[in-house]
């Protein structure tokens, strides 16, 4: 008999997925605002994905942006019980940049696992998203904050929401706080400074060594059932992203992120991180 803790481990570990992709791209937005001001660059960054201590699956991010438009673009994939339960999530965003303010025009996120498949699109105008497509169509809900027309105006996508974050590595980036709508979710991200820690790299990068470790508040807004999972992570206080400043690129990247579950910690741990300046400068970051 499988146990109540494993029955929602993929759940838990799928969820965690989404939401750690989310703090990812709300993490690696510091470098596209920095790069975003001069000339195109390029981003792509690999993470390893780990639930209760083991290694599940993997996340890429790759953007690409220059004064007027970006496009981001990530996959996940994870895999938990032996794979007894898969999943894996595209997504994708666009837009132009407007007096350095994001301003999307299309979001997509596709998903399958062993049971379902799906998709998500919406489009903005302006500061608010103009439409929503869930594939196959969202069905009522019971026990579910409704959403409101004010919860679709001054948001961004998950993907979008990297163009939100401070530009260069002066100061501590831990201050600030994310209007996210995921096509179904609005919540808010709100980041607090919780200390330093010191990180190794497998070969030398030539960039400091220090990590800003970020405290992360989940605020659901609206679109969230109230249940104990939402209670569970709209109280927890032990969310953090480790951001990692770069000052031969203008940005901080993202070294780790820790969310612990109902069914157990998840972690996302950064990989490989490869950067092309606003110089055409070539870093690479090996952890």
């Amino acid at each position: 008999m499988i146990s109540p803790v494993l029955r929602l481990a993929p759940k838990a570990a799928a969820r965690a997925t989404l939401f750690t992709s989310a703090l990812m791209i709300a993490a690696l937005g510091a470098m596209q605002t920095a790069v975003a001001e001069t000339v195109p660059a390029k981003v792509r960054a690999q993470f390893d994905i780990n639930f209760n201590g083991l290694n599940v699956g993997s996340f890429e991010f790759n953007s690409e942006a220059d004064t007027q438009n970006y496009t981001l673009s990530a996959q996940s994939k994870v895999s938990v019980l032996l794979g007894a339960f898969s999943w894996s999530g595209d997504t994708r965003a666009a837009g132009k940049i407007v007096s350095e303010i994001p301003k999307p025009s299309g979001f997509t996120f596709d998903f399958k696992s062993n049971s379902k498949a799906g998709a998500v699109k919406m489009s903005f105008a302006g500061d608010a998203v103009t439409s929503v497509t869930h594939v196959p169509p969202a069905q009522p809900k019971t026990n579910v904050v409704p959403l409101q027309a004010q919860h679709l105006q001054g948001v961004v996508d998950p993907m979008s929401a990297v163009m939100l974050m401070s530009r260069g590595t002066s100061g501590n980036p831990c201050t600030r706080r994310l209007p996210i709508f995921d096509g179904k979710l609005r919540f808010d991200l709100m980041l607090s400074p919780r200390g330093q820690i010191q990180i190794k790299d497998q070969q030398p990068s030539g960039q400091p060594n220090i990590g800003y470790v970020c405290r992360v508040k989940y605020i659901p807004i609206a679109g969230h059932k109230i249940d104990e999972e939402t209670k569970f992570m709209a109280r927890n206080d032990q969310i953090e992203i480790v951001l990692r400043p770069i000052p031969s690129a203008n940005m901080f990247v993202p070294y780790q992120i820790t969310i612990p579950t109902i069914a157990g910690p998840a972690t996302m741990i950064s990989r490989r991180v490869d950067i092309i300046t606003a110089q055409r400068q070539q870093i690479a970051l090996v952890h």
